[in-house]
């Protein structure tokens, strides 16, 4: 993407990344003026965990994508002060409803890369937890793990036979995310684009059960396995110009078996206004605040 390394919109968009992280700092930050030179149209697609099911205020365009007016890519477009900001997230997107309608109640979400222009110089998704049905790793091990508490039923199950089901599905998933990539910088040649990576749903180690019911034994592969899909999203934001904004490394000892305050994902059973599994109004800010600092950090 060499146009998102040249000015000036790169140098607009860096500048407004850093007065924006100053803001949320509490130091001061750059005139209005200068602040309004930023990007001219940002694009946020992605799935469940860029739409925020659950985070009041729920928009209903359409009510079934589940898209919160709180989520990350409206709290980045506030801070960047982006007047022109168009969000298609929804809920459940796969790769393949970049460029496909989603059925979604009671209507079809049109193709999200139907929002790219031309002229977009900034774009965010999260996509690819659903290609690999992470959610489904979730609930099943939710599910087993009563069965056996202290051991692995559910890596198991996943395992059985020698063959390791959920990497198999990030192998397979991989291409069809460098695609996307590839897609937008096809459509939005002069884009800086954001890959942003899921927050971390549990601990390294031993978990919380029975506070989320996935057995002690199961939890280094559950963790491990989104340290797989973490690592495949940065190898292909790497070779396909995206940069990536890495939620799982940061969002260290903010897992879901943390206390409400702490954690910026639910768990099983959300105690907050948040879908189980998702990211929390405090997980939200936590994004956006680091989508933020990658922009600054990698001026991009």
């Amino acid at each position: 993407m060499q146009e998102a390394h040249t000015c000036p919109g790169y140098c607009r968009v860096v500048l407004v990344a850093a007065a924006a992280v100053l803001g949320l700092l509490g130091l001061p930050t750059i005139g209005a003026a200068e602040v309004r030179s930023a990007a001219q149209h940002y694009v946020a697609l992605g799935d469940s965990y860029a739409s925020g099911p659950g985070i009041p205020e729920q928009r209903a365009d359409p009510i079934g994508c589940q898209r919160s007016t709180q989520n990350y890519p409206a709290l980045l477009a506030q801070e960047l002060r982006i007047r022109d900001y168009t969000d298609v997230s929804c809920g459940g997107a796969r790769t393949d409803n970049m460029t496909a309608p989603q059925p979604v109640r009671p209507v079809h979400h049109p193709a999200q890369f139907d929002a790219l222009r031309p002229d977009t110089d900034l774009v965010t998704i999260t996509i690819g937890g659903n290609d690999i049905n992470i959610g489904d790793l979730w609930l099943a091990c939710a599910q087993l793990g009563p069965t056996d508490p202290a051991g692995d039923p559910c890596q198991r199950q996943v395992t059985a036979g020698g063959t390791d089901l959920y990497a198999e599905r990030i192998a397979l998933a991989a291409p069809k995310v460098g695609q996307a990539l590839e897609a937008i910088r096809q459509r939005s040649p002069r884009a800086t684009v954001l890959l942003v990576g899921y927050l971390r749903i549990l601990p390294s180690a031993t978990g919380c059960y029975p506070t989320f019911p996935i057995a002690r034994g199961d939890v280094r592969y559950v963790d491990g396995v989104e340290q797989q899909l973490t690592a495949m999203l940065a190898d292909q934001a790497s070779n396909h110009g995206a940069v990536f904004v890495d939620s799982y490394a940061r969002s260290l000892g903010h897992d879901a078996c943390q206390q409400p305050g702490v954690r910026w994902v639910e768990g099983t059973a959300a105690t907050t206004a948040a879908a189980p599994d998702h990211p929390n109004a405090l997980g939200m800010q936590e994004v956006a605040r680091l989508a933020l600092d990658t922009l600054n950090r990698n001026g991009a």
